[in-house]
């Protein structure tokens, strides 16, 4: 019996049930684990995604945020390295593409990049229509809405 772990499955999504994506990326064999990161949450509605970004500038990274897809890429500048010669070569500096799905109501607050680290902010903004309420017992709920 082979032993499989559904980890890179959980931790792909930011801000919801994640057994949502679930089905969505097990059938995905290609998990990224270039570049490493983290999810963080930091409160009941706050998070951060903190990826380790090393060797490359702040220029090089981009983050974007297109249909509640967060899209975290960095493409190295051309350096000239032929006049290099690698007795070991353990940095990786090489292009990637980071993609995290969003809920509806995560909203990006900030970025910052020190030290070979890309933090993401993350804040949970629910709509107050959307908040969970007390329905009294025993008045009609028109009466309710008027008085709010």
């Amino acid at each position: 019996m082979s032993n499989m772990t559904l980890s890179p499955l959980f931790r792909r999504g930011i801000g919801f049930d994640r057994l949502n994506d679930f089905f969505d990326y097990a059938m995905q064999s290609d998990t990224p684990n270039y570049p490493p990161y983290n999810i963080e949450k930091r409160g009941d509605n706050a998070y951060r995604i903190v990826v380790a970004a090393a060797g490359f500038d702040q220029e090089e990274l981009a983050i974007h945020l297109e249909n509640r897809v967060l899209s975290i890429t960095a493409q190295p500048k051309v350096q000239d390295q032929d006049q290099v010669e690698f007795l070991h070569k353990g940095i990786a500096r090489r292009a990637f593409k980071l993609s995290l799905r969003l809920d509806e109501y995560i909203e990006v607050q900030q970025a910052d990049y020190q030290n070979g680290l890309l933090s993401i902010d993350l804040q949970r903004i629910i709509p107050e229509e959307k908040l969970p309420r007390q329905i009294p017992i025993g008045r009609q709920l028109e009466q309710i809405e008027t008085q709010a």
